[in-house]
């Protein structure tokens, strides 16, 4: 079972979707002209949306949560039933989002949450003393199952109705329950540390990248220092990729739409693609994949099997749209760079290259610093594509491929994309939470809508298997993951500066350009800070700026030739030489230490 299904089974799961109603009831007892629109557990907390007449205040939230407290303890009962079209109606008549969901729910069969049904639609409420809402729960039996020390109403956002921009722009409110307040505690401790890690403060503090409503939202502007981690991940990626055996192509940004037609995408995908470009009557899209590009390259003569495996690797760039009310910093964009590969393969070469590929994929990761991981396999759902005798052969490459490498999994059986079954690989980062990152993931459709072929060993043409491959998904969504892993003290081989050296007087400044130069000749990446501040102002500003070396000199420095180290957790080894200083940093860049 997936974790994320365990999560809803849980007891916490209906605690805190209980508690969303609570606090539902608690907004419309002190706004009662106030809408409401969804209100779902996420995890470790809740949020409701809402329609109200003014904007939420600090204090609002306080006299909101007060009063949730004694909802809890009127220890009203949660209690299911369902109800006709026109009863719902009855009930939400004054709810026009509910009203939409109840269309939604009949026309669509979709949940509350846009979640599609299994079976025939049904409309269900659950009731909570006066408070009613649309909901398939599930609940706790009563209020008083809420512990009310242990609830906390956090913070307010804007959230567009349905994540889309032209839609009402309503207030959604966040909050957490827990069963004890010691969780809460723990809770709120670990939040304030996510907070501090959040990578959009820390892309704009560390100078790193910038967004531009003017440019164009979900657009990343790298800066001189973002730009330097940038190219030191590629420079990684490809050194890595040859080693391993790929080799790398480049793709256009744009193609014609007769492409896209016979790749699927404008069937499939449309709505995830910009606008055609009319370029001399032809109509043009940026290119959302590069699947079709790298497949148009193969088909350029005909392959043998001797040929085979071919591993194609490519840093995309491809553009997707999405609409603005779910940009998210670097981790829901517009445009972005895809670690991309194809491989191409003959069925006797499958379990060797899913072996391959799968272990490539935990060295590149871990070479970052991620060292624990959780793994999905989703398996061939209902409607599919492809013959049943590949899809089993794929899957049990996969197995086979998990299990040699010792890894516990979780099968999602059915939950594979219609045209092959595949491999998720989440990460966990130094605060616990999960990131989906890596995906391997076999392809029946495409080979048959491009006709590909080999020429086998028997003279014939032969389908080849192919398996998409995105190791780090994307380096802008990778990049806002590193940035929070790490909170912006990125190991010494990342950091765009390794070294600041600080004079202590202007006497000194002289001696420390000419270490910084010595530094910089064995390659390393070196500032001085030779401004008017004091030593201990310099020392702050370099800790703010996360470097990892500060070396710093004044008179008995520079009289034995020697500079003071400090790191930028506050640790001072001392003095020391300038080739011992050296020798120490290049075995953390070889090594990838993590200070």
């Amino acid at each position: 079972m997936a974790e994320q299904e365990r999560y809803e089974e849980s007891h916490l799961y209906r605690l805190r979707h209980s508690a969303a109603h609570v606090m539902a009831q608690a907004v419309l007892e002190k706004f009662p002209e106030g809408k409401i629109a969804i209100g779902p557990p996420i995890e470790k907390g809740f949020y409701y949306d809402f329609d109200l007449p003014r904007p939420l205040t600090p204090e609002d939230l306080e006299e909101i949560e007060a009063r949730m407290r004694e909802i809890i303890a009127e220890g009203h009962d949660f209690v299911y039933q369902e109800v006709s079209e026109e009863e719902a109606r009855r009930i939400f008549a004054d709810q026009p989002y509910k009203l939409e969901l109840i269309d939604d729910i009949l026309s669509a069969g979709t949940d509350e949450y846009g979640e599609p049904l299994e079976e025939t639609p049904r409309l269900s409420i659950y009731k909570s003393g006066p408070f009613v809402d649309l909901c398939r729960g599930p609940h706790v039996n009563n209020t008083r199952e809420i512990n009310p020390d242990a609830i906390k109403l956090l913070s307010v956002a804007g959230a567009y109705w349905r994540g889309d921009e032209r839609r009402p722009m309503l207030q959604r409110i966040y909050g957490t329950a827990w069963e004890t307040s010691e969780q809460l505690e723990q809770y709120l401790a670990w939040q304030e540390e996510v907070e501090r890690r959040d990578h959009r403060k820390l892309i704009k503090q560390l100078d790193l990248i910038s967004f531009h409503e003017e440019g164009g939202a979900g657009l990343a502007y790298w800066h001189p220092k973002g730009g330097c981690i940038r190219q030191i991940i590629e420079d990684f990626w490809r050194a890595e990729h040859a080693k391993g055996g790929y080799d790398i192509v480049f793709s256009p940004h744009i193609g014609k739409a007769e492409l896209w037609e016979r790749s699927g995408h404008l069937d499939f995908y449309k709505d995830s693609m910009y606008s055609p470009m009319d370029i001399e009557g032809v109509e043009y899209y940026l290119k959302p994949m590069n699947c079709p590009f790298h497949i148009l390259m193969y088909k350029t003569r005909t392959r043998s099997y001797r040929d085979l495996p071919l591993r194609w690797a490519e840093l995309g760039t491809v553009y997707r749209y999405e609409r603005s009310g779910v940009l998210h910093g670097l981790l829901r964009v517009r445009g972005f760079t895809q670690d991309d590969a194809h491989i191409f393969c003959t069925p006797e070469q499958i379990e060797d290259e899913i072996l391959r590929v799968l272990r490539f994929s935990l060295d590149l990761l871990r070479a970052f610093g991620f060292t624990e991981f959780q793994v999905y396999l989703s398996t061939m759902p209902e409607k599919h594509v492809g013959e049943p005798q590949r899809w089993k052969q794929a899957q049990e490459s996969l197995r086979k491929a998990i299990e040699a490498e010792g890894l516990s999994y979780d099968v999602d059986e059915g939950g594979g994309a219609f045209y092959g079954p595949k491999i998720d690989i989440h990460v966990k980062d130094a605060l616990g939470r999960t990131w989906q990152l890596t995906t391997i993931q076999f392809d029946f459709n495409l080979p048959e809508r491009f006709d590909m072929t080999y020429v086998g060993e028997d003279g014939k043409e032969h389908r080849p298997y192919m398996v998409h491959r995105a190791l780090l998904g994307s380096l802008e969504r990778f990049f806002g993951v590193l940035v929070e892993h790490y909170g912006g003290a990125f190991p010494v081989w990342l950091s765009p500066v390794q070294v600041v050296l600080i004079p202590i007087a202007d006497r000194h400044v002289e001696y420390a350009h000419s270490v910084a130069e010595q530094l910089k000749a064995e390659g390393l990446r070196v500032e001085v800070d030779d401004s008017g501040e004091r030593m201990q102002a310099k020392i702050r500003d370099a800790q703010m700026q996360k470097v990892p070396y500060m070396l710093v000199i004044g008179d008995r420095e520079m009289e034995a030739g020697q500079v003071n180290l400090r790191l930028r957790d506050g640790r001072v080894p001392g003095a020391m030489s300038v080739d011992a200083f050296l020798a120490l940093v290049q075995e953390a860049v070889k090594e990838r230490h993590l200070l």
